[in-house]
């Protein structure tokens, strides 16, 4: 080693001694570029850009991430594939073009922007969205934005970024997966909007699709539960001759959030909690086995809560029935009876769906339905159609043609499809749905009878006794409540705590939402995590859940049985609390790709034997006993150590003295067809049962 590479070493390893002294820069110019130990700095102060390493790993990045969130969160990278590796010398800077550069300490160029638009005069700025810009202030008009990072979307999709795609080239801007966790560069997930037929959002790995979140449907994206988010955001899908995208906005501006596309292709938002100063998980998808694209095969509709999930359409049969029975649904279904094109063919209604993939389908957006109809059956082709948009009353038409693939339906919402049949299975079809009419309709009048009658003598018993008509649902709460509190031992906490606790119901401390409503996290004054479950004002759940909930599980106690912390019933609140439990439900396990590979053997037997201690519990041990009647992947909660706990006990029900069975008014539970071979107990299923 000659004494110039002596100097170098020794010079290397002084300056990896010395402290780094960050300089704040607001902007870059031809005459100051940005060094090593520099930093490009919004006007705000919400993001920063410069040099830094990803992990543990020492290569260097020139990145943006959030200025004041630890550990430092990376939005977005320039060199994610040409890291500096141990180089704390790295230079970035504009050249007289406008070209953005990346240059190693040798002063060689390790990665350029490759701006298409030049600039005389360009100065660098980022802005306080995160967007990193590069300005013409050389022209007498406002300076203008020859190029920006917003256009090259890395794994994050930031408020005011857009996913866009040309509808003359088929070029799209993407959302790129980092390949692993400390390491930016390329991963094998991207998302991006599909431009063929209707533009759609999909998410492919190497090339190929594994999700769809469905075309749009003037609210979000068909396949996404859109009620929940539209509370907290504005979505815009923009589509003209040349080109379509997307984009989306905070209602309140004072939210951190970012949409992320993760290293196994999942997509997640994350809300900034700066109560617990950590990243809270909003929303992640897909969220079941069904978001699989077509996992059920061609003709056919995938419902999670059923069994087997994949089912062929009405008027199609499994185009290979052994392999169908074997669960094997990948061949599809095809049509029993050929269509007649012209001689009577119609359409079957199917409500509730995420529609099927748009790749080859056509759209109009000024026809009504019945236009929309009229087209499809003139087309020999065509095999479905629906509303391209579902706001108000429904707009537009978009037509599918040849196979219906990947259908499923909605975990919450969904929408109409129609889709075609020959008129030989309609008449079946429409035999077969009307003998199950007319039963309804028979039902309905004779609990309407009932239910009359009931009335009438309620208000006839009220009118003798000289009560009021009316009562006070929350007044009816606290009598029922306050008559069983001598048995109960449960705080009730005042509202002001609750609203302190999850900051005012903050949208950035939802867990989740079930029948009885949202459920926010929380962390009471004394630093203590709680969940905090609130009656929805939509919610089918109401005072008998809710009393019954209070009353059942504040006399059980077991380990394998989720704590009940105490209730609010102030004001028109109706508010359960129970103890935090940070690995959420099971459900996010089984049906996840990725986090189902923690579910080892062992955790599994631990997790099944402890489910089954809590049922011995309820049904056999405790004081009261106990059926829940809801038992499913979603009721069971998860420690730190991932133990289960059974929860939600809205719906169970109580066996007086020695009983062994009891009988009720209505069905309840997740509906579902649970198979003899897979049904443990009356009252437990992978996806529930029934209890009768």
């Amino acid at each position: 080693m000659d004494s110039y590479e002596v100097m170098i070493v020794w010079f290397s390893l002084l300056f990896s001694l010395i402290p780094s002294i960050s300089t704040r820069l607001s902007s870059i110019t031809l005459d100051q570029p940005l060094h090593h130990n520099e930093t490009l700095v919004s006007a705000s102060g919400t993001f920063e850009a410069g040099f830094f390493s990803t992990g543990s790993s020492q290569r260097q990045y020139f990145c943006i991430c959030y200025k004041n969130i630890s550990p430092r969160t990376i939005v977005w990278v320039a060199n994610r594939n040409t890291p500096l590796d141990n180089n704390f010398t790295g230079v970035f800077k504009v050249s007289d073009e406008g070209n953005l550069v990346v240059l190693d300490g040798i002063g060689a160029s390790v990665w350029s922007s490759n701006a298409s638009t030049t600039s005389q005069k360009p100065i660098v700025q980022l802005l306080d969205s995160g967007n990193l810009v590069v300005k013409d202030s050389g022209t007498n008009s406002p300076e203008k934005v020859v190029w920006q990072s917003f256009d090259f979307p890395g794994d994050t999709l930031l408020p005011g970024m857009k996913l866009r795609s040309s509808l003359v080239t088929g070029a799209h801007s993407s959302l790129t997966s980092w390949r692993d966790t400390e390491d930016p560069a390329l991963g094998e997930y991207s998302m991006y909007i599909d431009p063929r037929g209707f533009p759609q959002r999909v998410t492919t790995k190497g090339g190929t699709w594994l999700y769809r979140a469905g075309s749009w449907n003037g609210y979000q994206f068909s396949g996404v539960p859109w009620q929940l988010l539209h509370n907290f955001f504005n979505y815009y899908f923009v589509l003209t001759p040349k080109e379509v995208y997307y984009e989306y906005e905070l209602l309140e501006p004072s939210v951190v959030t970012r949409f992320v596309i993760n290293q196994e292709g999942l997509g997640q938002r994350f809300t900034w909690s700066e109560r617990t100063q950590s990243w809270e998980l909003f929303a992640s998808g897909p969220r079941d086995q069904c978001e699989n694209y077509g996992l059920c095969g061609a003709n056919s509709v995938c419902k999670i809560n059923s069994y087997p999930i994949c089912e062929c359409l009405e008027g199609f049969l499994p185009k290979f029935e052994e392999k169908w029975r074997s669960l094997d649904w990948s061949d599809g279904c095809v049509r029993g009876t050929k269509l007649g094109c012209d001689d009577g063919d119609g359409f079957v209604k199917y409500e509730g769906m995420r529609l099927p993939d748009t790749s080859s389908s056509w759209f109009d957006t000024s026809m009504s339905l019945d236009e929309c109809e009229s087209v499809c059956l003139k087309n020999c082709s065509c095999t479905a159609y629906t509303s391209l948009d579902i706001r108000g009353d429904g707009s537009g038409c978009l037509l599918w043609f040849g196979n219906i693939v990947d259908m499923g339906k909605h975990v919450s919402q969904g929408q109409e499809i129609y889709i075609r049949m020959a008129a030989s299975e309609l008449d079946q079809t429409w035999h077969k749905r009307h003998a199950s009419t007319k039963l309804v309709v028979i039902l309905a009048t004779i609990a309407t009878f009932i239910v009359g009658l009931i009335l009438g003598s309620v208000i006839y018993i009220r009118r003798k006794l000289g009560k009021p008509g009316k009562t006070n649902i929350i007044d009816q709460m606290h009598h029922s409540i306050k008559h069983e509190k001598k048995d109960i031992d449960l705080p009730t906490l005042d509202l002001s705590t609750i609203d302190n606790a999850t900051s005012n119901f903050s949208a950035s401390n939802i867990l989740g939402e079930g029948g009885f409503g949202p459920v926010y996290k929380g962390v009471l004054a004394n630093g203590q995590e709680i969940a905090v479950k609130r009656l929805s004002k939509n919610s089918g759940q109401g005072l008998e859940e809710f009393r019954n909930e209070v009353v059942l599980i504040a006399n059980l106690q077991h380990r394998n049985l989720v704590k009940i912390l105490g209730c609010c019933i102030q004001d028109d609140e109706r508010i359960l609390i129970y103890e935090f439990m940070p690995n959420r439900s099971l459900d996010l396990y089984i049906f996840d790709r990725t986090r189902k590979k923690l579910l080892d053997w062992n955790k599994r037997f631990q997790i099944i034997s402890g489910i089954a201690r809590g049922l011995l519990y309820l049904h056999h041990d405790s004081r009261l006993r106990i059926i829940h009647r809801d038992i499913k992947t979603s009721n069971i909660l998860l420690d730190n150590d991932m133990n289960p706990k059974i929860s939600d006990f809205g719906l169970a029900r109580m066996l007086v003295g020695d009983h062994t069975k009891a009988n009720t008014k209505r069905v309840v539970g997740t509906h579902g067809y649970m198979p003899p071979e897979y049904a443990v107990h009356g009252d437990c299923g992978v996806k529930g049962g029934l209890w009768n």
